[in-house]
């Protein structure tokens, strides 16, 4: 039996939807505005986990050209059933106030690395939405209901309503089947049957540090529904010390051992000193993670093992430890003819005329598009934050002629919140610099009083950011071998979910390339490598 170690998925990997395959493990998470959509990853132990898919890959599958911050494909569903794998998704259009226009699909594929099929549109009532598959056939779609009307809360409560498979379309009248507890903001429902009950788990009490799982039963698939005598079946609300914070938004599965796990949503808040430890709780850049817990039965109700938080180590299943191989390299010299799929876009695809791996050899081309503040179309190719502690590089070659036109090295959390050094055109005297542009709740401020000039000898730029916990620091070098460091250090709190106001919390710190023409010349950038290597505390 192996140790494994929390959080399973590290960086931004939220709500985490769990389905086995004979004895293969998947994990779906959410991905919001990043391209293409939903990670699917894959184990055979629980404890080793590789990125095996991104099933939403075609804009007739995903457009998302417009969307907001945070808005895009939220929590997931991933189920395994008649040899065949399903995946519920939500597009969510609008973040803010007191609307949640939300569009649920449904798309299938007989093999999880397979293409993926074109989208069924089932509703729009709400978010969160899951598909169970019953054990006389029949399947059945819950989601929350969302209640825009003045004076009432917002989540209305889980709806059910019976899916067909052969009308492709949901069938029936929809029905609530459960209201939630009183802690609210009842979401992510999720049905399982066994032991002669049916199981609803759903999170409960929003997702930042108050944030539960709530599990109920009933003998009637709709309803009404019994809460678990011990509710939440995990927090870490009352658990401020708990190095894994955030707990909630969860999906069980039951191993080919027959061994019970919950995978949950989780969040490590950044280190303080000197500070009040309730409130702020902290600061998570790197967005809400995936863990997994044993669970144990008693009395037909299933409970987290060692207590209802969660623990930072627990014991996996009976089962041999099976490693992968590294599916990301620690450096992409861009050799082959797609991108690692640890790279994401923001919103849309990267069409030819935005990317491209073939226009120059073991390059990355961006061609200059809108800039870091726009929800349409960025030529942007960026990674998760997935350590504390890490260094990331890349080589460009730029040649600006307006200062309209900037390419470099990007730490972004959203359209407002971003840090960027940058090679761009200074018009006065007339030569290519390096500027340091910090994007801060839609504040702008270039910190840089002199601009580092490039020398016209120099044909590419060496950018590379450390990033030690709580800071970052950005440097540059005209030869690989000489660093200049830049004398500003960069607070990592101001990339993450806690951080931002407003409706767009829900994602995490990236970091990556991109390439902005705002003179709409489309002037390109030639990405040499990127680097991305953890660091030791």
């Amino acid at each position: 039996m192996t140790t494994i170690q929390n959080p399973i998925l590290t960086g931004f990997h939220p709500d985490p939807s769990i389905c086995r395959a004979g004895k293969d493990y998947y994990i779906a998470v959410s991905t919001f505005e990043w391209f293409p959509g939903v990670g699917i990853y894959h184990s055979k132990d629980l404890k080793n986990w590789r990125l095996i898919s991104r099933p939403l890959n075609r804009l007739e599958q995903l457009d998302m050209r417009g969307n907001p911050d945070s808005g895009g494909i939220w929590a997931p569903a991933l189920s395994y059933n008649n040899g065949k794998f399903w995946l519920i998704y939500t597009d969510v259009k609008v973040v803010d106030g007191q609307w949640k226009d939300s569009h649920n699909y449904l798309v299938t594929c007989d093999t999880i690395d397979g293409e993926w099929s074109n989208p069924i549109h089932l509703n729009s009532s709400g978010f969160d939405p899951s598909l169970f598959h019953d054990d006389d056939g029949r399947k059945y779609l819950v989601n929350m209901m969302w209640d825009h009307r003045i004076g009432h809360h917002n989540f209305y409560g889980i709806v059910l309503q019976e899916y067909s498979h052969e009308k492709k379309k949901l069938i029936g009248k929809p029905e609530i089947i459960f209201k939630g507890t009183d802690v609210k903001l009842t979401e992510a429902p999720h049905l399982y049957k066994m032991n002669g009950y049916y199981y609803l788990l759903t999170a409960e009490g929003g997702t930042k540090y108050d944030h539960q799982a709530t599990l109920a039963r009933s003998t009637n698939l709709t309803g009404p529904y019994e809460v678990h005598p011990d509710n939440p079946l995990i927090t870490t609300w009352p658990y401020p010390r708990n190095p894994l914070q955030k707990a909630g938004h969860a999906s069980m599965v039951k191993t080919h051992t027959g061994e019970w796990f919950l995978v949950h949503l989780t969040g490590r808040p950044l280190p303080k000193e000197n500070e009040a430890l309730l409130d702020p709780r902290g600061y998570c850049p790197l967005g809400r993670e995936t863990a997994i817990q044993r669970l144990e039965w008693k009395n037909d109700w299933p409970y987290v093992v060692d207590g209802n938080q969660p623990s930072f180590e627990i014991e996996g299943p009976e089962v041999p430890e099976v490693k992968w191989e590294d599916d990301v390299d620690r450096k992409d010299d861009f050799d082959g003819c797609e991108l690692n799929r640890h790279f994401q876009s923001l919103r849309i695809p990267l069409d030819k005329n935005i990317a491209s791996l073939s226009e120059r050899s073991s390059h990355l081309r961006l061609y200059g598009k809108e800039s870091l503040t726009s929800t349409f179309t960025q030529a942007f190719v960026a990674r998760r934050w997935q350590h504390f502690n890490f260094r990331a590089e890349t080589k460009v070659d730029f040649r600006p002629d307006t200062f309209q036109q900037a390419a470099g090295l990007i730490n972004y959390y959203n359209t407002k919140n971003w840090t960027a050094l940058q090679i761009t055109w200074d018009e006065e005297r007339k030569t290519r610099v390096l500027d340091l542009t910090i994007c801060d709740h839609f504040s702008f401020s270039q910190p840089l009083n002199n601009q580092v000039v490039i020398p016209n000898d120099v044909d590419d730029v060496y950018l590379r950011v450390d990033v030690k916990t709580n800071i970052y620091t950005y440097a540059y070098s005209f030869d690989g071998e000489a660093w200049n460091k830049l004398p500003i250090s960069l607070p990592s709190y101001k990339l993450s979910d806690d951080y931002v106001e407003g409706g767009g919390f829900f994602t995490g710190a990236f970091v990556g390339m991109q390439c902005q023409d705002t003179s709409g010349q489309s002037r390109p950038a030639d990405f040499d490598y990127f680097l991305y290597e953890a660091k030791e505390n």
